[in-house]
């Protein structure tokens, strides 16, 4: 599949309003256009975990990442005619950064109840990637049975599970860790964390 440009992110409002945020601050540096979905939880949660002043009326690229980005387009997450609502929009995948369990339940049972599922589902029945950053524990039997589902149907399950063999030292040093994952899985080059056995090249 030829390389578009685009990325769909999706955002919930599973703790772990940090790994959103760090990871658009990232994909702005390898996609020209991100078509970014936020539910309104998502808006709690960054006000809460991260001391964002964040509302549906202030969403923008200066509030999220920090700086002004002409790529970034913010979606009503209710509004079935934006454009990763069609598999007619060609995009190169759709990353849920943090993923609520109740999202995962939905996606994996195929009900698309708002853009970010519906979204999802394209994804899906285009057989383009589709990552979701689950943020959950414990799982209980219907979260795991969840996952598996998604996975067969084509999602990759990449937990929020920071690796610590790097030794990394502030929090956002940890969160990079996935953050690097992500990425990789979406084709592109990451330099955040070095390739396992790479260190001294």
């Amino acid at each position: 599949m030829a390389r578009t440009g685009r990325l769909v992110v999706g955002v919930t409002g599973a703790s772990g309003g940090i790994y959103a945020i760090r990871f658009l601050q990232q994909a702005t540096q390898h996609f020209r256009e991100i078509y970014y979905i936020c539910t309104d939880q998502a808006l709690q949660v960054m006000q809460t975990e991260l001391g964002m002043e964040v509302s549906r009326e202030t969403l923008c690229a200066r509030t999220l990442l920090g700086y002004e980005w002409d790529g970034l387009r913010v979606l009503d997450p209710r509004d079935y005619f934006s454009p990763p609502a069609s598999g007619s929009f060609r995009h190169d995948g759709m990353v849920i950064i943090p993923c609520s369990m109740g999202t995962l339940g939905r996606i994996a049972n195929g009900i698309s109840d708002d853009l970010m599922t519906r979204a999802a589902d394209v994804c899906l029945k285009e057989r383009r990637p589709l990552i979701l950053v689950v943020r959950e524990t414990p799982f209980n039997l219907v979260h795991l049975r969840n996952m598996v589902r998604a996975a067969e149907a084509g999602a990759v399950i990449l937990p929020a599970n920071p690796a610590f063999y790097h030794r990394p030292t502030t929090l956002e040093e940890a969160v990079d860790t996935v953050i690097a994952r992500v990425l990789q899985h979406l084709g592109v080059e990451q330099h955040l964390v070095p390739e396992w056995g790479t260190e001294g090249d």
